[in-house]
């Protein structure tokens, strides 16, 4: 896959995350990350997420919540989803085996890019 251009280094600050073609990328706390773009649950656009407290990227419609150095889910859908019967372990679980895809962000000449 080429590489895609994130944009200016300066723009990422410490809890943001944006979109670059098929990637979330954001800063948590400092560690810049990339993984793939679509929640395992209803296929949400984690471009649009949010880093929690514990740096976790957090899905924006049901709250599932990544560990962006894993790929895995700490936490499986909220809200209604969440009284559904074994559905957190399941997704939990599913991404022990298929987790979200990480990329590489790098910095070159102060724009950011994912490869």
């Amino acid at each position: 896959m080429a590489e895609i251009e994130v944009g200016p280094a300066g723009d990422l600050a410490p809890g943001d995350v944006v979109g670059a073609g098929p990637w979330a990328v954001g800063n948590s706390g400092g560690e810049l990350f990339a993984v793939s773009r679509k929640c395992r649950h209803l296929r949400a656009d984690l471009a649009g997420g949010k880093i929690g407290e514990d740096g976790c990227l957090e899905c924006p419609w049901h709250h599932a919540r990544f560990d962006v150095r894993t790929g895995r889910m700490t936490a499986g859908p909220r809200g209604g989803f969440a009284k559904v019967p074994g559905l957190d372990w399941f997704f939990r679980t599913l991404t022990k085996f298929r987790p979200l895809r990480r990329g590489t962000v790098v910095e070159r000449d102060g724009t950011l890019f994912v490869d």
